[in-house]
């Protein structure tokens, strides 16, 4: 993984999961980190964590203690059009603008305007942790296919295309089944038709 992110990025990625994990929030890698844990690296430097609470309560008190630990953090919160649930921005560094550098994003899943199955919620809990000496957890193939179609982006669609690119050997019914569970079935079946 060094070669996709920087070890900064990384540590900081440790240092955010284990204080969700002290505060029990559990997280996991999503994004680019977890394309390239399932073979498909792409130039990027970003990290992002999944969590599935409530923003204004469980989120904020994360912000918090992140704060507490010397931190930068800017806490967005949902509103009833959001089909997220926030999200809460980690920083170490900014630029001679006051922006943060190369900031960590934990990406909410639960907004309590918008109740509902959690996609989110499932592909934390069934996570996997790739290193043992690391409290990082990734999520499952099958999983990462269905939040970069729930995302819906050009890039999340061809990142879907490569990731089963780089999986030849995937099961593609496990990860329908994962699709439909959420009603990206019909997302996943034109991506395949697109291949």
């Amino acid at each position: 993984m060094g070669s996709v992110v920087g070890q900064p990025a990384l540590e900081l990625a440790e240092r955010v999961a284990e204080t969700a994990k002290g505060l029990g929030i559990e997280t996991a890698v999503i994004g680019a980190l977890a394309l390239a844990a399932h073979g498909y690296v792409r130039g990027t430097v970003d990290v992002d964590l999944a969590s599935s609470v409530d923003p204004g309560s469980v989120l904020r008190a994360l912000q918090d203690k992140l704060r507490e630990g010397g931190l930068k953090t800017r806490l967005l919160l949902p509103d009833a059009e959001d089909p997220l649930g926030g999200m809460l921005r980690v920083w170490t560094e900014e630029d001679d603008e006051g922006d943060p550098v190369k900031p960590l994003e934990v990406v909410n899943f639960a907004n309590p305007y918008r109740p509902a199955a959690s996609l989110g919620a499932e592909a934390i809990r069934t996570a996997t942790n790739l290193d043992p000496a690391s409290s990082l957890r990734y999520v499952q193939l099958d999983m990462l296919v269905a939040l970069k179609l729930y995302a819906g982006g050009l890039r999340d669609l061809a990142d879907v295309v490569e990731l089963l690119a780089c999986n030849p050997h995937a099961d593609l019914d496990a990860v329908r089944a994962a699709c439909a569970r959420f009603g990206l079935e019909a997302q996943f079946e034109r991506v395949l038709a697109s291949r």
